[in-house]
């Protein structure tokens, strides 16, 4: 019979940018690691719209848990889904048996949000996991040939009536990769419709798209999403979502293809730790990112609300969650070695970007704005350096690089099924 382990345990759940950080940050043999992820790979999300649009195969912008982490010795990686936490007795609640701790580390992510609309969903799904593109890009390529075989022209431009809900940095990086695979990928392969005569709607709620940015690179970044095509609606709210229209205010516009980026929950596991929620659903936590009353949990990443000493929120994006993960693991490694603490967690802002279309974007550095060919450059340099592993990103510069010369984009392989029309599909 083995003996139990002496070092003290530390369980991480999720094993994205906050997790994952760390992860890296507690490479010390006398500790011991157990991340828990009921996925078994690391995804870098902010290029998960180029697998949804075909434009990047799912290995370019994921990899396995287990073989990033390969070299620490000190982590177990265990493929599992969190349903509980006991914070009484230190233990986690998983699908296969109980985990215990000595200290944890919730970095579970966040969900969609359909704004107590959840019977939306089936028709029009969000962005946040490789299925959830996998099921946008099926949706996307289908209805174009869905419209291939219509010969009604009220039918066939149904399906050619793209409506993507939400004008943040997703919302807006959909739009103008929908526009170009219309204008350019697509119009020479089809005989009998043109997708050239796709219509891309893109809806925001709010008086301007990407409000996350100054209000003048949100004006730029509506005319360069006009300029590829896309028709930008702000302060207009979405009412009602069915199979084959959508309904915007008191108009309905005929769409068999809606995508949703309007909003995000925080993971309901949040829910199990019984303390105080925001109105989204994230944890409260204390200046030092733990849960109040429980200094030995951790709340990290989209999970966790933070305010900034300017009274801002923290913002759910990827540099954000890596500094919550590292800062967390210095706090535990300061306490295990009998060190003064960190001072309260403070977010360093390194910029804001996003991609609007073929060398098109909007960047933000403090007071230094950029947009068009420049920021995408930036945005482009940004991106690829901080994938994981040196393969991905060659294999992106190589696609992207394709993709650039030739507007062809290789990942158009249709998986699975399509019901969007009476009796359904079997494409595979």
């Amino acid at each position: 019979m083995s003996q139990p382990d002496p070092r003290p345990h530390i369980v991480i759940l999720g094993g994205g940018f906050g997790g994952m950080a760390a992860a890296h940050r507690l490479d010390d043999a006398s500790l011991r690691v157990t991340l828990v992820d009921r996925r078994n790979h690391h995804l870098f999300q902010p290029l998960l719209y180029q697998v949804a649009t075909a434009g990047l195969s799912a290995p370019s912008i994921a990899a396995p848990l287990r073989q990033i982490l390969r070299k620490q010795q000190n982590v177990t990686v265990l493929l599992d889904e969190a349903q509980g936490i006991d914070l009484a007795h230190k233990r986690v609640l998983l699908a296969q048996g109980p985990l215990d701790y000595d200290y944890l580390i919730v970095a579970t992510g966040a969900t969609h949000a359909y704004f107590g609309h959840d019977d939306w969903a089936r028709h029009a799904p969000g962005l946040k996991t490789l299925d959830d593109a996998f099921a946008i890009r099926r949706r996307v390529l289908l209805a174009f040939e869905h419209a291939e075989r219509e010969d009604e022209p009220a039918r066939r431009q149904a399906w050619l009536n793209f409506v993507v809900v939400g004008g943040g940095a997703t919302g807006v990086e959909l739009a103008g990769t929908l526009a170009e695979i219309a204008r350019h990928t697509l119009p020479r392969e089809f005989r009998r419709s043109d997708p050239r005569q796709a219509n891309i709607l893109l809806v925001e709620a709010g008086p301007r798209v990407l409000p996350a940015f100054a209000p003048e690179l949100s004006a730029k970044a509506r005319k360069q999403l006009e300029k590829l095509g896309v028709q930008v609606r702000t302060d207009t709210a979405v009412t009602a979502i069915g199979s084959d229209s959508v309904q915007l205010g008191n108009e309905t516009l005929a769409s068999r293809t809606v995508l949703w980026a309007a909003g995000v929950a925080a993971s309901p596991l949040g829910q199990q730790l019984g303390v105080p929620l925001d109105r989204a659903g994230r944890v409260l936590v204390t200046p030092e990112l733990a849960v109040p009353g429980h200094p030995e949990v951790f709340v990290v990443g989209d999970l966790a609300s933070v305010t900034q000493a300017d009274g801002k929120p923290v913002p759910g994006i990827a540099p954000a969650a890596k500094q919550m993960g590292r800062y967390v693991a210095d706090a535990i490694l300061a306490r295990l070695g009998g060190r003064a603490a960190p001072a309260p967690f403070r977010y360093r802002d390194d910029g804001t970007l996003a991609t609007i279309g073929r060398l098109s974007a909007v960047a933000q550095f403090g007071r230094v704005k950029l947009s068009g060919v420049l920021a995408w450059w930036v945005w482009l340099v940004a991106h690829v350096y901080f994938l994981i592993g040196f393969r991905n990103r060659l294999v992106v510069l190589l696609d992207w690089a394709w993709s650039y010369w030739t507007y062809q984009r290789h990942a158009r392989i249709v998986t699975g099924s399509d019901t969007r029309r009476s009796g359904g599909t079997d494409e595979s």
